[in-house]
């Protein structure tokens, strides 16, 4: 642990607070796009209007959102007496954070795919995607507020 860390505590959560409500901001609305995005076609202005919107979300949005989430969130672990490494919500809370972490690439993934002319997933298919992130989302507040466990 690092104890210089302890004055910055509030700083450090207020930090992370605001850089994980960016990153799920862009993880809701991705999705979202993509799912317009499948009811265009391929090549036509719309769809490179969506191609744009959604590189651009992820590059200047979602991406630098999730290293600082990152950046934060590891500080925080290192501050001293913020985490029961015994607690049962910590693990809880990281397989959560796995989750996101593994739907945050398969956005990327995705992206690349509607880039590329070559998506072949259905609008349901991402209308369903969409609640993936809200999920996880519940499952990691509870476990980092409620500490059920």
């Amino acid at each position: 642990m690092i104890s210089v860390l302890q004055p910055w505590y509030p700083w450090l959560k207020a930090m992370h607070i605001m850089a994980v409500i960016a990153w799920m901001a862009g993880l809701f609305y991705l999705p979202r796009l993509f799912v317009y995005h499948c009811q265009v076609i391929n090549g036509s202005q719309e769809s490179e209007r969506f191609k744009i919107m959604e590189r651009r979300l992820l590059r200047a949005i979602i991406n630098p959102a999730m290293m600082a989430s990152l950046a934060f969130g590891v500080l925080l672990v290192l501050t001293p007496g913020v985490i029961d490494w015994k607690a049962g919500w910590w693990h809880t809370k990281l397989l959560a954070l796995a989750g996101m972490f593994a739907f945050h690439g398969a956005c990327a993934k995705w992206r690349r795919d509607f880039a590329d002319d070559k998506n072949a997933r259905s609008e349901r298919f991402y209308r369903i995607a969409n609640e993936v992130p809200t999920i996880l989302m519940i499952v990691i507040v509870i476990m980092v507020v409620v500490k059920p466990f």
